[in-house]
C-alpha cells in the first residue's frame, strides 16, 4: 500500500498556555478527497499550517506525501508536490493573470520551457484562458479565486490543499469548482478541502473530519456519519392495537394514517419491522431510510462537542 497523503498522529499546537489543535490523528488515503470541517476558529487553519511548514507544533507528529514534517530536507522536497489555495490572498492588481501564473512558475523553480504549457492548462481548467492578458484589478472576487485555485494547480501536484476554494464564487462557480475537484481525484490527486460551506463538502468530499475548538470530534466516510436511525414507512390498514403493539415492542411511531415516521431503530431491524406489520395484516408500500444532511449531522456534533478555548483565541492571545 502507497503511504497516505497526509497522516497525523497526536498532533498539537499551543501558543504559549493556550492550546488551539489538541491530539489531531488522521490519514487522507491517496486519490481521494478529504473534507477538513469546522467553524471559525476551530482549528482547521492551524493544522494547515502545519502541515505545510509554516508552523512548528509543540507535540506529535505528521506526515505530508511520506516526509515527516520533523525532518526539514524531506518535507521541504514534499512541499514542491503540493498545490495549496489560501483563503486569504492578493495579487497585484496590475498584473495579468498570465503574469501572476508565470511568477508562481519561477517562485516554484520550474524549468523555463514547461511555463507556457503549465499556464495554459492552468488557465483552461479554472475557465480563465479568454481573460488571461486582463489586469488582476478587473476581475471580480470569484474570477480572482479561479485564478487562485488555477496557482495551486500549477505542475499537477499530487496533493492539493484548499481553503474555502468556493466561499467568492456564485453557483455556476462552485459548480464548476466542484468539477475540477471531482477531476482531480480521477486523475490520482488527493484533495484536502478546509471548508465550513457544508452543502459544497457533502457533495465531493469520500471522507471528513470535524473540528471544533482544536479537538476531532468527529471523521470517517460521510455514510458512516449519515448514518440514519429513522425510517419512513407508508403502509394501508394499521390499526391502533398494530401501533400499540409496535410501541410495546420498542419502535418510536410518530405520524397518523398512512405514512408514519419510526425513529431510535437500527437499520438492522427493518426487515423485523417490516414483518410485524405484515403479520398484524397492515399492507405495507414503501420503507425509507431517512438520512440526515451534513448540516444537521454537524450542528448535533457541534452542540455535543465538550467547549474549550480554539485557534482564534489561541492567535488573539500570543498576539498580545
Amino acid at each position: 500500500m502507497p503511504d497516505p497523503s497526509i497522516e497525523t498522529a497526536d498532533l498539537s499546537k499551543r501558543y504559549g498556555r493556550i492550546t488551539a489543535l489538541v491530539g489531531l490523528s488522521m490519514r487522507v488515503e491517496r486519490g481521494s478527497i478529504f473534507g477538513f470541517l469546522g467553524p471559525n476558529g476551530a482549528g482547521k487553519t492551524t493544522a494547515v499550517k502545519l502541515l505545510l511548514g509554516l508552523a512548528r507544533p509543540t507535540s506529535g507528529e505528521a506526515r505530508v506525501l511520506g516526509a515527516p514534517i520533523s525532518d526539514e530536507r524531506a518535507h521541504r522536497d514534499a512541499r514542491a508536490r503540493v498545490g495549496y489555495l489560501p483563503e486569504l490572498f492578493r495579487y497585484q492588481g496590475w498584473l495579468t493573470a498570465r503574469e501572476v501564473l508565470a511568477s508562481h512558475c519561477a517562485l516554484a523553480r520550474m524549468g523555463r520551457p514547461a511555463w507556457a504549457r503549465e499556464i495554459a492548462v492552468a488557465l483552461d481548467t479554472v475557465g480563465l484562458a479568454d481573460r488571461a492578458d486582463d489586469r488582476v484589478q478587473t476581475y471580480s472576487k470569484g474570477m480572482q479565486q479561479r485564478l487562485g485555485l488555477g496557482v495551486a494547480l500549477l505542475g499537477a501536484p499530487e496533493l492539493v490543499l484548499l481553503d474555502e476554494p468556493t466561499s467568492a464564487l456564485d453557483p455556476v462557480g462552485r459548480h464548476d469548482v466542484r468539477e475540477i475537484v471531482r477531476a482531480l481525484r480521477g486523475r490520482g490527486t488527493t484533495v484536502f478541502l478546509n471548508s465550513h460551506l457544508l452543502s459544497e463538502v457533502e457533495q465531493v468530499c469520500d471522507r471528513v473530519a470535524v473540528v471544533d475548538h482544536g479537538r476531532v470530534i468527529a471523521m470517517g466516510a460521510l455514510s458512516e456519519l449519515l448514518r440514519s436511525d429513522t425510517v419512513r414507512v407508508r403502509a394501508a390498514g394499521l390499526t391502533d392495537d398494530t401501533r400499540a403493539a409496535l410501541a410495546r415492542s420498542g419502535y418510536a411511531l410518530d405520524g397518523d394514517g398512512d405514512r408514519f415516521v419510526i425513529r431510535a431503530i437500527d437499520l438492522d431491524r427493518v426487515p423485523a419491522l417490516v414483518d410485524s406489520l405484515v403479520a398484524s395484516g397492515a399492507r405495507v408500500y414503501a420503507v425509507e431510510p431517512l438520512h440526515e444532511t451534513l448540516e444537521e449531522r454537524f450542528l448535533a456534533l457541534l452542540a455535543a462537542a465538550p467547549k474549550g478555548i480554539g485557534e482564534a483565541d489561541a492567535e488573539k492571545k500570543e498576539q498580545r
